[in-house]
């Protein structure tokens, strides 16, 4: 689990192929502390496995299921990636509820100058009903508010410290982005559907105090 607040930003220093998926190696400062082999860390909001580890960088493995559904499949040397370590019972959960497990892709379709910016993002269409108004969204890792919701994008708002602690601030109109949707409002609308209510999902989160009438 991670709460979306990203610790660092690391560079991809390597990209190495292999039969079914690659191995990554990333060059890093901040997370390698109390580093392990075998622990967990988000990359650009993807939960993966460390697999080995030297003085400056660490590598992780990303299997062909995690490269078709991320942006991980055209990934080069140099490119900088979100970091952040897995929450303890002991960490503040600044952000939100986030698995590392990523719904999907998204493309950044429109984007403000400055330090600060309003931000318009695609998401896939099958995934509206986990988009809420004033809800939370990952955003290659990023833990965001959803200010506006319309039928093929989100916009959200990125603070100045969000725009100099992340990559975001370099993100350009084209690029894709991973999205990882609300883990609560997932598990409400799987309860949702299994209760076979014919109430509308948005109308029951409204009832249930998530959405103002």
């Amino acid at each position: 689990m991670f709460t979306g607040i990203i610790e660092e930003i690391g560079k991809v220093t390597k990209v190495i192929k292999k039969a079914k998926g690659i191995l990554l190696n990333i060059e890093a400062t901040r997370v390698m502390k109390e580093m392990e082999i075998g622990d967990s860390i988000a990359v650009d909001g993807v939960c993966l496995t460390i697999v080995k580890k030297g003085a400056t960088y660490f590598q992780v493995e990303v299997g062909e299921a995690t490269l078709r559904s991320t942006t991980f499949m055209g990934l080069k040397t140099g490119k900088a990636v979100n970091l952040e370590r897995p929450l303890t019972l002991s960490t503040r959960l600044g952000g939100h509820i986030i698995t590392g497990h990523v719904d999907g892709k998204g493309k950044i379709i429109e984007k403000e100058a400055g330090k600060e910016f309003n931000i318009k993002i695609s998401y896939p269409p099958s995934f509206s009903h986990y988009l809420i108004k004033k809800g939370s969204i990952a955003v290659d890792g990023i833990s965001l508010t959803v200010q506006e919701v319309e039928k093929s994008f989100f916009q959200t708002y990125v603070i100045p410290h969000t725009s100099a602690t992340t990559t975001l601030s370099n993100k350009k109109v084209g690029d894709e982005v991973n999205l990882e949707f609300d883990f609560l409002i997932k598990i409400f609308h799987k309860w949702w559907e299994e209760r076979n209510t014919k109430t509308d999902f948005h109308t029951l989160l409204a009832q249930a105090g998530f959405l103002s009438t």
